[in-house]
């Protein structure tokens, strides 16, 4: 603050001594002030100054001298003041410091005397509870022993059980085995004659035809050939020329000594044994295509082809892996045919008959809508007849109603009316409101048969 005021001082003075030298120029008469007065005048305005800075120099090291001193005793102040309280916080802290290890002492004491209480809490309840466990364990054991003894005498009883119902049922397995086994003999037996096996095949032959054809298409021990006595077990009635028929033969074979020979010889894995049976059938086979086709092939009277019934499907896939279908049908015009192919072509066959039905009974339709459109067209002049009486009869209602109406209304208009009652009494009607209700049904009748 000193250093500013000293500052302050000097800078007034300069300011003060330029006004000094303008008022002094001011007043004096022009030409009075000379060079060599200027010269004086700069030279003490300049001491002047000199002599202030100097002041001013001097009182800012006094001030700079009094600022170390004061700063110097402060610095030693507080060194002093912080050794002394360096030295007291010393002092308390030792203090603090044994406070505080007597109360970690004193802490740790109690806290092991805390744990060694704990500790012999926990042994006793180990114990205890080791005592207990092992009281409750062998209450289990002793429990789960009796169970499993329960339980264990149960499944064995139901094992010896089951073992004894499953050996009876074995017993009586093999009863059957025994008895399925005599009637397999019996119809080995029953097969190894031939005139047996060709029984069997036509009736299953038969059971066949019965289920998908109706009776009228087919028959039994057909003459397929005029004047021959060679019958065919079954033929279908095809539709032929000229609405005609001719007849599809039908013939079963069950090679069955030669076809056991084949199963025998696969079982045997003699491939040289099997060729032989797969030959032997071959020949059998083109025997029997053979037979069918001069006993009982003979167009018109019947188809170009016959069918070899097989009633086995393992014959019949027999035949088809060796490939004699197709030599059949090209050397001996027969086509051969298992009981799952036999119904596939009757099926086939059903159908085409129902499409030569519709096609036969086209005409008959032709004809019938013929006759319904002349009965509909009279119909529908009858209808137009009535239409014109209707419309009529509906033209004379309006004028009856209008004109009519509207004549006796003038005429009645002096009249007083009465209720409907007295009106009813007095005409003997039982109710007024029918005679309107009926022209309203008539008319509306009459819209209806208009439209």
């Amino acid at each position: 603050m000193e250093f500013l005021a000293m500052l302050y001082t000097v800078l007034l003075v300069a300011i003060c001594l330029m006004m000094a030298l303008l008022l002094f120029r001011s007043g004096r008469p022009a030409g009075g002030l000379d060079e060599a007065d200027c010269e004086e005048l700069k030279d003490w305005l300049e001491e002047q100054l000199a002599a202030q800075v100097r002041e001013f120099n001097a009182r800012q090291d006094a001030i700079a001298q009094q600022n170390y001193a004061a700063i110097r005793s402060v610095s030693e102040t507080l060194q002093t003041a912080v050794q002394s309280m360096s030295t007291t916080l010393g002092q308390g802290q030792d203090s603090q410091q044994r406070i505080l290890e007597r109360r970690l002492q004193s802490l740790e004491q109690a806290n092991n005397q805390q744990m060694e209480q704990l500790r012999r809490a926990m042994v006793e309840s180990m114990t205890a509870l080791q005592a207990e466990n092992t009281r409750k364990l062998d209450e289990i054991r002793h429990t789960v022993d009796e169970q499993l003894q329960d339980a264990l005498q149960k499944r064995v009883t139901e094992s010896f059980k089951a073992v004894n119902q499953q050996l009876e049922q074995v017993y009586k397995g093999l009863g059957e085995m025994q008895s399925l086994a005599a009637d397999v003999g019996g119809l080995k037996q029953v097969l190894s004659g031939v005139k047996t096996r060709g029984i069997l095949g036509e009736i299953q032959l038969g059971a066949i035809l019965e289920e998908i054809l109706a009776p009228e298409q087919y028959d039994t021990n057909v003459a397929t050939i005029p004047g021959s006595t060679q019958r065919v077990e079954y033929a279908i009635r095809m539709p032929g020329a000229d609405g005609g028929s001719v007849w599809l033969p039908i013939d079963s074979k069950f090679p069955g000594d030669t076809y056991a020979h084949l199963q025998d010889a696969y079982a045997s894995g003699d491939a040289q044994a099997v060729e032989d049976a797969r030959h032997a059938l071959e020949l059998v086979l083109r025997s029997e295509a053979r037979d069918i086709r001069e006993k009982y092939v003979e167009p018109p009277y019947t188809t170009a082809f016959g069918i070899l019934f097989l009633p086995f499907e393992g014959l019949y896939a027999e035949v088809v892996n060796a490939g004699l279908l197709e030599v059949l049908q090209r050397d001996y015009q027969v086509n051969v045919a298992g009981p799952s192919t036999m119904a596939a072509l009757l099926n086939s066959l059903q159908m085409g008959f129902k499409t030569l039905a519709i096609q036969k009974r086209s005409g008959e339709v032709w004809q019938l809508l013929g006759a319904v459109k002349t009965e509909f067209d009279k119909f529908g002049q009858g209808l137009a007849k009535m239409q014109q009486r209707l419309r009529q009869t509906d033209e004379e209602l309006d004028q009856l109603i209008g004109v009519r109406s509207r004549a006796i209304s003038r005429k009645l208009r002096g009249v007083q009316s009465l209720d409907e009652a007295s009106a009813s009494a007095l005409l003997e009607i039982d109710d007024m409101n029918e005679l309107p209700k009926a022209l309203s049904e008539t008319s509306e009748i009459s819209d209806q048969v208009g439209k």
